[in-house]
C-alpha cells in the first residue's frame, strides 16, 4: 500500500492535510476530488492543521474506505464498506461528523481538544444525552500465557477478543479477530 498523495484543502486560514492511500484500487481524480470535497465540510469543526489519513481499498466486491483523524490525544475513525466506493465515502464522512456531534460534550471536557475543535460549530445530536450504561462486569484471574495460548483460549470461548497477561512481556495484552478473519494483537505503550 503506497501513499498516493498529500493534498491540502484550504478555507481561509484553515488547512486540512489529507493523505490518500490506495490498496488494490486505482485512485482516480474523481475519487480524489470526492474525498476532498466531502472531507472539506468537516473543516469547520477544527481550528488548526489537521492530518487526515484516508485508505481506499477493494476486496472482491467490497469497496472500503477508512478515515482516521488524530487530534489532541483523541482519534476519530470511521470505516465503511459498500459495493460502491462513492457510497462508502459518503457514509464514512457522515459517520465522522456524527461522532463529532455525538461526543461534543465529552470532547469539550478534554483539555487538549479545546485547542483543535471549534465547538461553536458543532450542533449536538438529540441522542447526546444518552449515558453509556455498563450492563455487565466480569472479573477473572489472569495467568501468564503465550500469544498462541491466548488465541486458542479466544477460539475455545468463541469470543472476538481475549485479554491476557503476556508471559514474554509480563504486560496485559489483547488479541482480537479482525474483519479479514486474521488475529490482531494490542500491546500497551506507556
Amino acid at each position: 500500500m503506497g501513499k498516493l498523495l498529500i493534498n491540502k484543502i484550504m478555507k481561509g486560514e484553515d488547512i486540512m492535510k489529507i493523505e490518500i492511500y490506495g490498496k488494490n484500487v486505482n485512485v482516480t481524480d474523481s475519487l480524489k476530488d470526492m474525498v476532498e470535497r466531502k472531507l472539506a465540510k468537516l473543516d469547520k469543526f477544527f481550528y488548526k492543521d489537521m492530518d487526515v489519513k484516508v485508505v481506499l481499498s477493494v476486496e472482491k466486491l467490497r469497496q472500503i474506505i477508512e478515515i482516521t483523524i488524530p487530534f489532541g490525544g483523541t482519534i476519530i475513525r470511521a470505516e465503511e464498506v459498500t459495493d460502491d466506493m462513492y457510497h462508502s465515502i459518503d457514509k464514512a464522512v457522515d459517520v465522522v461528523e456524527r461522532q463529532i456531534r455525538r461526543h461534543k460534550s465529552k470532547l469539550q471536557d478534554k483539555k487538549h481538544t479545546k485547542e483543535t475543535i471549534r465547538f461553536e460549530n458543532i450542533e449536538p445530536l438529540d441522542e447526546e444525552e444518552d449515558e453509556i450504561k455498563i450492563v455487565k462486569t466480569k472479573k477473572f484471574a489472569m495467568k501468564p500465557m503465550s500469544i498462541e495460548e491466548a488465541v486458542l483460549q479466544m477460539d475455545l470461548l468463541r469470543h472476538n477478543f481475549y485479554v491476557f497477561l503476556n508471559a514474554d512481556t509480563e504486560e496485559v495484552n489483547v488479541i482480537y479477530k479482525r474483519k479479514d478473519e486474521q488475529v490482531g494483537l494490542i500491546e500497551p505503550e506507556f
